[in-house]
């Protein structure tokens, strides 16, 4: 009998066992306030019948010179800006199938294996949108922003982080307001040249034996720090000169705002008994928001319902928050963005 059999197995009792595995990476970016889950916005297209795309409106901050009160002054008024975020919903789907034979001749349910680990699949999906999106924004060049958000170390002496380096970026993003960052996403090249400074420390997990392990979590001056090879990287210099250069991201409070639309079957199982024999197919789907705090997801002439890490990572495809009148942008010192490009 096959595990995914229609006659004896429940689709949503499986989609139910798949939620109780551990989420470390998104769990880390929730817990650290990163994530902003926004309920308003599904039942926004919920109401809306569906959708791919929303323009969400957002309110700015109060502000105008102060006037002089003398009684020979006028008071003049200023309203409030108010601006308009474009956000796209990111469908991604996967299945996998196994054979019955394959029980047969071991004894063995690799469907139960793929179920457990799907939890942390999904979350290394989830983790290279944001990737992707972070490349994308990171080009932007309205209100020039890329540039008062990057510190770039690789050009001086040894290039490579030191214990001030994160202070010194995120003072460089958003000065007095630095303390709304977060989380750092890391090369474990750069991890390691901060674990020889002993500025990093490992955060630790007990499994169900007892033993105490290390998990692919760290901190770094009181930030979470996720450490992922696929942050960029890139090949400078020539001849003996040649380096690498690595991009760290620095995270703030309420990056991305984060809505799990959902699927009309976001888990399903199919079986096919003539296949090989018979297999087992797990399908599953999602279709998620991951919206970086003050930028819009530009539209091309031909609308994309949903983007490849591709369209994510194309600098075009996104720009500054403007306000309504076109005129002004999104506070670039209030943008959770910032980054380091190093040598190590």
């Amino acid at each position: 009998m096959g595990v995914f059999n229609a006659k004896t197995f429940n689709s949503e009792v499986f989609a139910k066992y798949t939620e109780t595995v551990p989420r470390v990476k998104q769990n880390a970016l929730l817990k650290a306030g990163v994530l902003r889950t926004r309920n308003d916005i599904k039942s926004l297209f919920n109401e809306q019948v569906g959708g791919n795309y929303a323009t969400v409106p957002m309110t700015g901050r109060i502000g105008g010179d102060v006037l002089n009160y003398d009684g020979a002054t006028d008071i003049t008024a200023t309203g409030i800006d108010t601006f308009s975020q474009g956000m796209i919903v990111v469908g991604r789907s996967k299945a996998w199938v196994e054979k019955d034979f394959s029980f047969d001749l071991t004894k063995k349910d690799f469907m139960a294996d793929i179920a457990a680990q799907t939890g942390e699949y999904w979350d290394d999906v989830d983790q290279s949108t944001i990737l992707s999106t972070l490349k994308g924004i990171f080009g932007v060049t309205v209100d020039s922003f890329n540039t008062k958000h990057t510190l770039d170390i690789s050009g001086t002496a040894d290039g490579v982080v030191g214990a001030t380096t994160l202070n010194t970026a995120i003072q460089q993003a958003a000065g007095a307001n630095k303390n709304l960052f977060k989380v750092v996403i890391m090369h474990s090249e750069v991890a390691t040249n901060l674990e020889n400074l002993q500025v990093l420390s490992y955060w630790k997990e007990t499994d169900a034996n007892g033993v105490q392990r290390d998990v692919a979590l760290a901190s770094w001056n009181g930030r979470t720090v996720l450490i992922d090879d696929d942050v960029p990287t890139a090949e400078a210099g020539s001849g003996e000169g040649k380096y690498t250069t690595y991009t760290t991201y620095v995270l703030g409070a309420d990056a991305f705002d984060f809505v799990d639309c959902g699927a009309k079957v976001p888990v399903e199982t199919w079986r096919d008994p003539k296949t090989n024999g018979g297999e087992d197919t797990l399908i599953m789907r999602q279709r998620k928001i991951f919206a970086p705090r003050g930028f819009s997801f530009v539209q091309p002439s031909t609308a994309i319902v949903s983007p490849t890490a591709t369209q994510l990572e194309t600098a075009a495809r996104w720009t500054v928050v403007k306000d309504t009148a076109g005129t002004g942008f999104y506070p670039s010192k209030a943008i959770p963005f910032a980054r380091i490009i190093s040598r190590g």
